[in-house]
């Protein structure tokens, strides 16, 4: 669940609260530039935005995870060796292109790096690069390197938010958390709108604290802070090539509780992890799956994803439609295919707190239909609108609010338990998907 309970009116509104929750803890700095390049393999012109995340000084205290895609992009297999290094000192993004499986890929990653190690005077293993963007086309390397000044000096340890902007591609808007533990604090952006069905982490996370936690504790809290966040979302699931999330601690701040640290960057991915949801490509429903009295929380958490990835639900509730047996097919199919032993005579189904199923039988009329399509009324991120020009496009471009579709699936079997986050599908996620390279 979210910390908060959040309403805006409009993107002016969003923004405002943004910068309260953007200030970088202490000893970190960021810069941006945009410049304008053509993609050798679709000549046509293009931007692409770096983002430069810079520490005061180098920390050894940093921890990643990186997707279990089969065919990593260049800078996921350079992250992973970053790993074994002693420091990390900078993080540079690019936006508009993946470098995923392209020629020369992993050169052009160290290539960027060791420019950018070279304006922050550091060596080149003390720098993660990470590209989101086009799959299979290569990076524009010299246009990036000449770039590279224009970030390192537009560096700055006031706000995350050009980051948060810089890092984005079919997002509709950034997305910030903070919390603040004793005198120090955590802030995170991430950047996801589709191709979102992660194993580790969800496209690109980056969380900062000046609160020293050892780098070993800070890699065991990372593992167990991304299960119940990234690792329980899904818009379309696809698991990106790219997936990363970085935590960095400066060190700048003595921690005197780890499990108030802990617990507090569980909040803040959870938090991340519903905002790359509800700023999914085309989504105007989030909907939360709450399963629980499963045999185990394994099976807890396939059943919420089957249920949020089952094309059928989700086009019903894009459509305000209460059509539950596509729900509870949603379940069978699971149970039937990958736990086929699974009791389901205990199985009590509800939608926004309304009882569908039980026993074994819907339980269904015309009073709990009227309040079915309310509850999904209710939770609309925006309504649907008529194609201008044959194209659908999103309504809005900030978070109305944080209400969504709450589905109950208890078991009543064990005490596995888990609950996932995902998103409807609609015209617009089409139409964003179907025009994304042209």
């Amino acid at each position: 669940m979210p910390s908060t309970n959040l309403t805006f009116q409009n993107r002016a509104e969003h923004r405002a609260w943004l910068a309260t929750q953007a200030a970088l803890p202490a000893g970190f700095r960021v810069g941006t530039t945009r410049f304008d390049f053509t993609p050798c393999e679709a000549p046509k012109p293009a931007k692409m935005t770096l983002t430069l995340i810079a520490l005061e000084k180098p920390t050894a205290d940093f921890a990643a995870m990186f997707t279990r895609n089969a065919f990593p992009g260049a800078p996921v297999i350079v992250g992973r060796a970053r790993l074994g290094e002693p420091a990390l000192g900078a993080i540079i993004v690019n936006n508009k292109i993946s470098n995923v499986c392209a020629p020369g890929g992993v050169e052009a990653s160290e290539r960027v790096c060791a420019e950018t190690a070279r304006l922050l005077g550091l060596v080149p293993r003390a720098v993660l690069p990470c590209s989101t963007g086009v799959i299979g086309w290569t990076l524009p390397v010299e246009a990036m390197v000449a770039a590279l000044p224009a970030a390192a000096a537009a560096l700055s340890a006031g706000s995350v938010l050009p980051a948060a902007e810089g890092i984005v591609t079919t997002d509709l808007y950034p997305k910030v958390r903070r919390a603040t533990v004793g005198p120090g604090s955590i802030v995170g952006i991430a950047k996801g709108a589709g191709m979102i069905e992660p194993n580790l982490a969800t496209m690109l996370v980056y969380l900062f604290t000046d609160l020293a936690v050892p780098r070993d504790t800070l890699r065991a809290m990372l593992v167990r802070a991304v299960g119940p966040s990234f690792n329980s979302i899904s818009i379309d699931s696809d698991t990106s090539t790219s997936d990363t999330v970085v935590l960095v601690s400066s060190g700048r701040v003595p921690c005197a509780g780890l499990a108030e640290f802990e617990a507090a960057l569980t909040q803040v991915c959870r938090d991340l992890a519903e905002d790359v949801v509800r700023n999914g490509e085309g989504v105007r429903h989030v909907i939360r799956v709450a399963v629980t009295g499963a045999p185990t929380a394994e099976l807890a958490r396939a059943l919420g994803k089957a249920v949020v990835n089952a094309p059928l639900f989700k086009c019903a509730v894009a459509g305000n439609d209460p059509n539950v047996g596509r729900l509870v097919q949603a379940v069978g199919k699971h149970v039937g295919a990958h736990a086929p032993g699974t009791d389901l005579s205990r199985l009590r189904a509800t939608m926004g707190g309304i009882e569908i199923f039980s026993g074994g039988v819907f339980r269904l009329d015309p009073a709990k239909e009227s309040a079915l399509v309310a509850h999904l009324r209710g939770a609309e991120l925006y309504p649907s609108a008529p194609p201008k020009d044959g194209v659908f496009s999103a309504a809005v471009d900030f978070p109305p609010h944080e209400r969504c579709v709450e589905i109950g699936l208890d078991l009543g079997v064990g005490s596995g338990a888990a609950t996932v986050l995902g998103g409807d599908l609609t015209h617009e996620y089409v139409s964003e998907n179907a025009d994304y390279r042209s």
